[in-house]
């Protein structure tokens, strides 16, 4: 699973068949079939144009993607939201962060040993509370399509936008932000428990948020853009063009 999770992040588009083969190139005695559960298990499709990149579940409501041709020139203006997998020596943990697009700025994150709803909600209702938000971006996953976490954002009165069928790179920002925490945190330690992923992590995004400058940010950090912008008016702004 650790090296499926690496290669994933270097050829998103390999489904199962590739990624076994990849594998056993490398000395891996796996079949595609049980690659396909362990990427099921970690929640990892391959990202390519097709008709469907998700599944949602069908009882749940899907909201349009808002973002296509919008400028983004301000914090608070976009938030997305995405969930990934972090190994450990025995296992694994589940990673949800809500982000702002405009600073980068990781508002809030949570670990869980299972994909259900409840520790997604947590995040964004730490989130929440720290200004008020006007679009949130995420995949059609079930947690972010459930009654529980739209209903939150209904409540709050925010707008509701989802990675459209097909799209590969909707949720481009947060799909970095995945790439940047494993090569430099991740990928370097070897996590024993969920207890020091959770110290680990909780150290990395402070210095990630606060000391790590950012190059498409002017080599600001998150916390200086996102801090700044939202009392003064900074000139970086973003085009989406998808």
């Amino acid at each position: 699973m650790k090296l499926i999770d690496r290669q994933y992040l270097a050829t998103p588009f390999y489904g199962a068949r590739k990624m076994a083969a990849w594998l056993q190139s490398r000395g891996q005695r796996v079949n595609r079939k049980r690659v396909q559960r362990l990427m099921r298990l970690m929640g990892l499709r391959a990202v390519y144009r097709r008709p469907r990149t998700t599944i949602p579940v069908p009882a749940h409501r899907r909201f349009p993607y808002l973002l296509k041709g919008l400028s983004i020139s301000a914090p608070n203006q976009v938030w997305a939201t995405d969930i990934t997998f972090i190994p450990l020596a025995r296992g694994f943990l589940y990673l949800v962060a809500v982000m702002d697009w405009y600073s980068r700025y990781v508002l809030a994150w949570r670990l869980s040993n299972t994909m259900d709803t409840g520790f997604c909600l947590d995040a964004l209702a730490e989130a929440l509370d720290t200004g008020r938000l006007e679009i949130f971006n995420s995949d059609q996953g079930s947690q972010f399509t459930s009654d529980e976490f739209t209903g939150m954002l209904e409540r709050h009165g925010i707008s509701i936008s989802m990675d459209g069928r097909g799209s590969y790179n909707d949720n481009l920002f947060i799909e970095r932000l995945w790439r940047t925490v494993k090569y430099e945190e991740v990928y370097l330690k070897a996590y024993q428990d969920g207890r020091e992923a959770k110290t680990a992590l909780a150290d990395y995004f402070r210095f990630y948020n606060n000391e790590r400058p950012h190059q498409t940010l002017g080599y600001r950090t998150p916390d200086a853009v996102y801090n700044s912008s939202r009392m003064d008016n900074v000139p970086v702004s973003l085009i989406v063009s998808k």
